[in-house]
């Protein structure tokens, strides 16, 4: 009887590992393709705020990439990696700032028409990514790690829009950095509290060992 028990909870983890998989699979592939859009609209519109969003969504699909990598792994694994995907989440937070001090020596004027079609775009693929990663957020911390990295892309696709709005009624590119600067801010934010709970993660699994 009891091998019977256990051989039902096998099934169970193995369904939901491949169910992680399968969900980290889809989310990999968005991000890569939303990060291709992105930067080439930033490039084209001249954008602090959608560069970030692009730079955002590279440390994503990373962040997916290595979360894929680990599913099945020991918890100290998971945990090791959620501190290195906060360690990219700062990464991309230091690019926002390099580019946010360019700007400010070279100021000008986006294409807030192509901020919002990009924010658009890019808003409805990170939804649709948070609403698949939503079940997983609390099965462990690789995949409540991947889970916050997608809700800080809701609140950038946001700022996005808000930004190519912004732009258009000021006429002006400061609320593009204003923006941006925000979205350093709560990068920096995401980074520290993933970071921490890596940190907290991997101190329980030393203890228990």
């Amino acid at each position: 009887m009891s091998d019977c028990s256990d051989c039902g909870n096998i099934v169970d983890v193995a369904s939901m590992q491949a169910s992680q998989r399968r969900t980290l699979k889809i989310v990999l592939a968005i991000n890569l393709a939303t990060f291709v859009m992105m930067m080439g609209a930033a490039w084209f519109s001249r954008s602090s705020s959608v560069l970030s969003g692009g730079l955002d969504n590279l440390g994503d699909a990373l962040t997916y990439a290595v979360s894929l990598a680990v599913v099945g792994s020991s918890l100290q694994t998971k945990a090791k990696v959620a501190f290195l995907k906060g360690l990219l989440i700062l990464g991309a937070a230091v690019a926002v700032a390099a580019q946010i001090a360019w700007r400010l020596k070279n100021p000008g004027v986006p294409v807030f028409e192509a901020m919002g079609l990009a924010g658009m775009l890019n808003l409805s693929a990170n939804a649709f990514c948070l609403w698949l990663l939503t079940p997983h957020r609390n099965g462990d911390i690789n995949l409540s790690s991947a889970w916050e990295c997608s809700r800080n892309d809701i609140y950038e696709g946001c700022a996005v829009l808000l930004a190519a709005l912004a732009v258009w009624v000021f006429g002006a590119g400061w609320p593009d950095l204003v923006i941006a600067s925000a979205l350093l801010l709560l990068f920096l934010r995401s980074a520290v509290r993933v970071m921490r709970g890596a940190r907290q993660e991997l101190r329980g699994t030393r203890c228990v060992s």
